[in-house]
């Protein structure tokens, strides 16, 4: 018996000399890493699970070409990262469970020569980590991630080629594989390799019906656009930038009731669109979680609030901020993280804190006092939280942010420009004469002994002439002045259009062509620009364009054609269908397929000056 004894204590005392660590200190749960091309910024999300605050110090350990860190305490629950990137210093990004006894985090940098590993820098925010790998001095303040904008194109819309190694599943097809498979022996795991443009904000992988609307889930930061609201049949558009949707939700319809249904689909290559048909457009809105990973579309007078937070909260700071003279910021800090939706108005927005229950009026008056948020008004909503109404001009541009650790929110205001009327005109000046008016130049690809592509007998020459003078048709009853480099079938040089263009000064500049490939199957619209100030005409004029013709969306591509480089305004190559393909091909000469295209164009240009006043 006291052998027996003896073995215990010896038992116990082995449990507890070598039992790991992690049993004695807190696990960490990181749910997301997310790559913000646009900044160089690694988000690694965790959960708040103590009021201690996760690895004070990380100590980056700097080898050849490459550095790495490890987060202690921690596990992860997405599954390994392996980013491959085409350009800039950093060429590989590695995140990963690194062991689990104790349980640690590894992420591994590897980057070119000429890359100083001492500007990486480090951000904790409670307990997620923001790493900035860019030359510069990481801000001491917020990380916002922007969850709400009015505008339908911006210039932090961007494009990546990234390559992401999966591991293949693989069906054991040999007696040794077999017998591996049938022991748990883990063989050596296969890779496989994707090449991917995308954008690396948002990536939607899961959309489930709730009770009077939809739960989207995702790993990133989302941001939604301003809805749409169509008719017949009765319908709410959601837009949502710099998204990936999953090849498996695309195009799948989803009935939330009898009478309601979603559709979900990739719009453009950096887009997706959530189109919800219902009677009560009015009164769906966006809820964020305070994660900014989950988003729920659903109907808010009908949504049973207290599903939507298991913590409450309190404001306890307010901010404001001040960029010029027409953009300033509401900045609101709660102490804990805030599950919020919003309501965009025309001349207002209404932010609901579902799971906020206090606030300080006087404060909140005071710190908002002569400012574009002046006449903000906090009402407490039985049974929803706090209800924020923020009233503004109607043309106002409207942006709403969420901190990283889900603790601060951000509404920024820039409203327009008043255009100042003269007092005296001595001189009144014929409007049909004004400089005021946009100017364009069309510049229709190839011509005379220059024919473009050719197939099935048809020149690319007639058909970029023909749409070109649809477009210059209809910007003209628009009010637009238009110079076209060509009229005819003539022959001008590359430098001649740049030349045409340089000397006539247009607000922008729109070449019209017919794509060709060696592979005949292939079909679609594309759009290419090369300067950074032409994205935006790039973005919204093919928006406007591939929405409007039934050929494969192929996107927009950065790209160095002679007439889009070497013009200084805003420059665009539309590519509107593959003369290659014998089905597109008979459309591209038909007079349906053409007038849609001009008009389309067209519609693209007045949008672009309507949101560049």
């Amino acid at each position: 018996m006291r052998k027996l004894f003896l073995l215990f204590i010896l038992l116990i005392s082995f449990i507890f000399a070598f039992a790991p660590k992690t049993y004695a200190d807190e696990l960490y749960k990181y749910t997301n890493a997310n790559f913000d091309t646009s900044n160089s910024i690694i988000v690694l999300s965790a959960q708040d699970t103590s009021e201690n605050f996760l690895n004070q110090n990380i100590k980056l350990v700097k080898l050849e070409n490459k550095a790495y860190f490890d987060i202690d305490n921690a596990i992860t629950t997405f599954p390994k990262q392996d980013w491959i990137f085409n350009s800039g210093g950093i060429k590989e990004i590695k995140i990963s469970q690194f062991s689990v006894n104790p349980c640690k985090i590894r992420v591994v940098i590897n980057y070119d020569n000429d890359f100083n590993p001492d500007n990486i820098k480090f951000l904790r925010l409670k307990n997620n980590i923001i790493i900035k790998l860019k030359n510069g001095i990481i801000a001491e303040n917020d990380y916002f991630n922007n969850t709400y904008r009015d505008e339908h194109s911006s210039s932090s819309d961007f494009y990546e080629y990234l390559t992401v190694t999966t591991p293949v599943e693989q069906q054991p097809d040999t007696i040794t594989g077999q017998i591996q498979d049938a022991f748990n022996v883990k063989a050596e795991q296969t890779f496989a390799k994707k090449e991917l443009k995308l954008n690396t904000k948002y990536y939607l992988n899961n959309i489930s019906v709730r009770q009077n609307g939809i739960l989207l889930n995702g790993f990133g930061s989302v941001t939604i656009e301003r809805p749409m609201i169509l008719q017949n049949p009765s319908r709410i558009v959601y837009d949502l930038p710099n998204t990936l949707v999953d090849t498996k939700l695309r195009n799948k319809e989803f009935k939330i009731n009898e009478t309601e249904s979603v559709k979900i689909g990739q719009f453009s290559v950096n887009k997706a669109r959530i189109v919800i048909t219902t009677e009560d457009v009015a009164d769906y809105i966006p809820i964020y979680s305070e994660d900014n990973q989950s988003l729920i579309l659903a109907n808010y007078k009908k949504t049973n609030n207290s599903t939507l937070f298991t913590h409450s909260s309190n404001a306890i700071n307010y901010l404001k901020e001040k960029e010029n003279s027409l953009t300033e910021s509401m900045v609101l800090k709660f102490d804990s993280p805030i599950v919020h939706g919003l309501d965009r108005y025309n001349d207002k927005l209404i932010i609901y804190l579902y799971n906020v229950s206090k606030y300080n009026d006087a404060n909140f008056k005071e710190a908002f006092k002569n400012t574009f948020f002046e006449d903000a008004v906090i009402d407490l909503i039985p049974k929803i939280g706090l209800k924020l109404t923020i009233p503004f001009e109607q043309d106002a541009m409207v942006n709403t942010y969420l901190g990283a650790d889900g603790r601060s929110f951000k509404v920024k205001i820039k409203q327009v420009k008043k255009k100042q009327e003269p007092s005296i005109i001595l001189n009144p000046v014929n409007p049909k004469t004004s400089s005021d008016k946009h100017r364009i130049v069309l510049d229709a690809g190839h011509g005379g002994s220059d024919t473009g592509a050719i197939g099935g007998g048809i020149h690319e020459k007639a058909i970029t002439l023909d749409v070109a003078k649809r477009v210059e048709k209809l910007l003209k009853q628009k009010g637009y002045e238009v110079k076209m480099t060509r009229s005819d079938d003539s022959t001008v040089s590359l430098q001649e259009r740049v030349e045409i263009s340089e000397e006539y000064c247009p607000d922008i500049f729109v070449s019209i062509h017919v794509n060709s490939s060696v592979k005949p199957e292939i079909t679609g619209v594309e759009t290419h620009y090369y300067h950074q100030e032409s994205m935006e005409l790039a973005q919204v004029v093919h928006s406007s364009f591939a929405s409007a013709v039934q050929s494969p969306n192929r996107g927009l591509f950065k790209s160095k054609f002679y007439v889009i480089n070497h013009t200084t305004s805003p420059a665009i190559l539309i590519e509107i269908g593959f003369i290659s393909n014998a089905n597109e091909r008979a459309q591209l000469v038909g007079e349906k397929r053409k007038q849609a295209t001009a008009k389309a164009i067209a519609d693209g240009i007045q949008e672009y000056f309507k949101q560049n006043k």
